[in-house]
């Protein structure tokens, strides 16, 4: 089996790549590994969007279901997965529709985790988020 460079030194093919492109050799290059990795990150993207979002409201629901455990630190991881969300959205506007997609399916994510790590029942939590996307989203909003 050949081993392309793609499979045997990734860096050197990326380096490789963005060479290629700089000077127009646009035959010599590696179309098919090109056109996966520009699909990988979109869906990178996509999971990252998704991942703080989950985190963002699974420290809401905290927040909100533990009051006497409120601390500096959820109120810091809260701003942390606001501002992680929002420089994603800021760099790829086109996905500032996605959170309200995934919403529902973050937020089950969400729920479950939330009984989990505070011990309380899944049934403390409402099935649908209580919490709007503009809510989640807004800086200044904490249940």
């Amino acid at each position: 089996m050949d081993s392309t460079l793609y499979d045997r030194d990734y860096y050197q093919w990326l380096s490789e790549t963005a060479y290629l492109l700089s000077e127009g050799r646009l035959s010599e290059m590696d179309v098919p590994n090109l056109l996966d990795e520009i699909e990988a990150m979109g869906k990178s993207q996509k999971r990252a969007i998704a991942s703080y979002l989950r985190v963002l409201l699974l420290h809401l629901l905290t927040w909100t279901y533990q009051p006497e455990k409120r601390s500096g630190s959820w109120r810091s991881s809260i701003r942390n997965a606001r501002t992680a969300l929002a420089e994603r959205l800021e760099e790829s506007p086109s996905l500032k529709p996605y959170p309200e997609t995934v919403l529902p399916q973050c937020y089950r994510t969400a729920r479950a985790n939330a009984a989990d790590e505070t011990g309380l029942s899944l049934t403390t939590f409402p099935k649908e988020s209580p919490f709007t996307l503009t809510d989640i989203l807004s800086e200044e909003f904490l249940p």
